[in-house]
Order: C-alpha cells, then sequence, then structure tokens
C-alpha cells in the first residue's frame, strides 16, 4: 500500500514538472516571438526620432547610428518655423478641429445608431445592420470618384465640409462596435427602468452610456487617430493653404527635384505625433477594455 502510495506520489510530481515545463517553453517561446516583433514595429518610430535629432549631412551617412553623434534640438523650431510659407501652427489647428469635430460626430451619431440595433424591436433591422456592416467590405479607393463628384455639386470642394460632415452620419465599424457592447448590458436594467416609467432617451442617457465608457472611449481614440494621421481625404478636398491639415503640410518638405530636408521634416512628424502617444498612453485601458467586451453577448 505505501509502495502504491509513493509510485502515485512520484507519477504526480513528474505530471506537474512536465506541465511547468510546457508553460516554460511556452512563455520563452512567447517572448522570443513577441520582441522582435515589437522591435521591428517600433523601429519605424525610432527612426523618425534619431533622423530629427541628427544634422543634415548624417541622415544618410553609413554606416548608419540609431544615437546620433551630437543631438541637434534646433531642429524642431527651425522645422517648425523654417519654411515661411507653410504655417504649421494653422495647420495644426486645422488637424485639431477637423478632429474634435469628428469624434462628437461619431460618438453621437454611431451612439444612436448602434442603440436602434442593439434594443429597438423594429421589423428589418437585422436587415439594415448587414447592409451596414456590407459597406465596409467596399474599399475607399471605389468611393473616390462619387464622393468627389457629390461634394463638388454640393460646393463643399476647398473647404473643411467634406471632412466635417460624413461623420454626423455614423461609421459602420463604430455602430458595430457599440452595438456589440451594447448586447453585453443585462436586459433587468431596461425592464427595471422601463417599470420606473423611463423611455429610449432616458435609458440610453442613465443606463447605456454611462455603462458604454469603455467602448465609447475606444470609438474616441479610433476616431483620433484615424482623423489627425488623415491624409488622403485632406490633399484630395483641401487646395487652398491655409485651410490645409498637418499630414498634407509635411508633404511641403519634399522638394520637387528631391532635396528633401530629412531632418527637419521628421522633426515635424516627430511633434505631430506626439498627440497620438498621449491618448494611446492615457486611454489603453479604456482601449483594451473596450476591444476586449464589445466582441461579448450575454
Amino acid at each position: 500500500m505505501a509502495r502504491a502510495s509513493m509510485t502515485k506520489r512520484k507519477q504526480g510530481a513528474a505530471w506537474h514538472q512536465s506541465i511547468e515545463g510546457r508553460r516554460a517553453i511556452g512563455v520563452v517561446l512567447t517572448f522570443v516571438i513577441l520582441i522582435p516583433l515589437g522591435i521591428l514595429f517600433v523601429m519605424p518610430f525610432i527612426v523618425m526620432v534619431s533622423t530629427a535629432l541628427k544634422p543634415l549631412n548624417q541622415v544618410f551617412a553609413f554606416p548608419p547610428r540609431i544615437i546620433p553623434e551630437t543631438f541637434q534640438w534646433q531642429n524642431f523650431p527651425d522645422g517648425w518655423y523654417g519654411y515661411g510659407y507653410v504655417d504649421f501652427s494653422r495647420c495644426t489647428w486645422n488637424s485639431l478641429l477637423i478632429t474634435v469635430n469628428n469624434i462628437i460626430g461619431n460618438l453621437f451619431s454611431c451612439t444612436l445608431a448602434a442603440y436602434a440595433f442593439a434594443r429597438l424591436k423594429a421589423r428589418g433591422k437585422n436587415f439594415f445592420f448587414a447592409i451596414i456592416l456590407a459597406t465596409m467590405l467596399l474599399p475607399n479607393e471605389a468611393l473616390v470618384i462619387p464622393q468627389y463628384v457629390l461634394f463638388h455639386r454640393f460646393g463643399w470642394l476647398d473647404t473643411h465640409l467634406p471632412l466635417m460632415v460624413p461623420p454626423w452620419f455614423g461609421w459602420p465599424f463604430f455602430i458595430f462596435l457599440l452595438r456589440q457592447f451594447f448586447l453585453t448590458i443585462p436586459e433587468e436594467l431596461v425592464d427595471a427602468a422601463k417599470i420606473d416609467g423611463a423611455g429610449h432617451v432616458r435609458i440610453l442617457l442613465q443606463i447605456f452610456i454611462p455603462l458604454s465608457k469603455p467602448a465609447l472611449a475606444t470609438l474616441a481614440i479610433f476616431a483620433f487617430i484615424g482623423n489627425w494621421n488623415a491624409f488622403f481625404g485632406p490633399l484630395l478636398y483641401l487646395r487652398t493653404p491655409a485651410i490645409q491639415t498637418l499630414p498634407v503640410c509635411l508633404v511641403q518638405y519634399q522638394g520637387a527635384y528631391g532635396n528633401t530636408d530629412w531632418h527637419l521634416m521628421m522633426a515635424v512628424a516627430t511633434i505631430a505625433v506626439i498627440p497620438v502617444l498621449l491618448i494611446f498612453v492615457f486611454g489603453q485601458r479604456y482601449f483594451v477594455e473596450g476591444i476586449a467586451t464589445s466582441g461579448v453577448k450575454r
């Protein structure tokens, strides 16, 4: 009996060691894969900052140096104010104006649409929701010419309207994100609110929106990053330099004959990316929580 008991203990210890060994190997493999991938994704940002701190004669030096021999902090004010015909302060204000407007517009329109698709009982709502999702399959390039013709007939070209009006009519991905999150809110809360005499507006404002802060924060982060970094739309619709956005203004550093001040261009690009980094660093908790819970349906 004692010998059998010892045998079982040895087998249990061996099994436990085997499981721990597999876990350790899994952790090691995870780090072996993720660390190179992390370096690969961070490398463009490192090169951008490194170039922003170099003099022009060291930008293409061989062998390349990640850490400059001397840090040229003067590149940042020179890049920002160096091109007299490019008002980067004005370009930054234009980007901020469009971005804030589009965040508010997406939050307003997508919240209403998502609540309707998640909670209202209407015939055919799933069909229309499927149509909205189907529009995500269309590449943006296929819509460029129809949108351009439409905005031209409206007289909106060379204004901010083509960039600021559409977000007030919803965005398919954001509607899908919020709808999935709204479906996780218990039906009992809605029933209790209805018993107390609450209508849909009160239910949305007092129950859904307070409980959906992670998803709303995720939407705001996505909208901020997408609109702050937007290049194609502003390049297509904005011609007057006074109304152009920051990414379009950066193109002014690219000379027609290859004479590009890369160190100054990277300095301004580094300044432009700082708001995105701050938004993501301070909002990453809501970002991860919103993405993790939006795909769960109770």
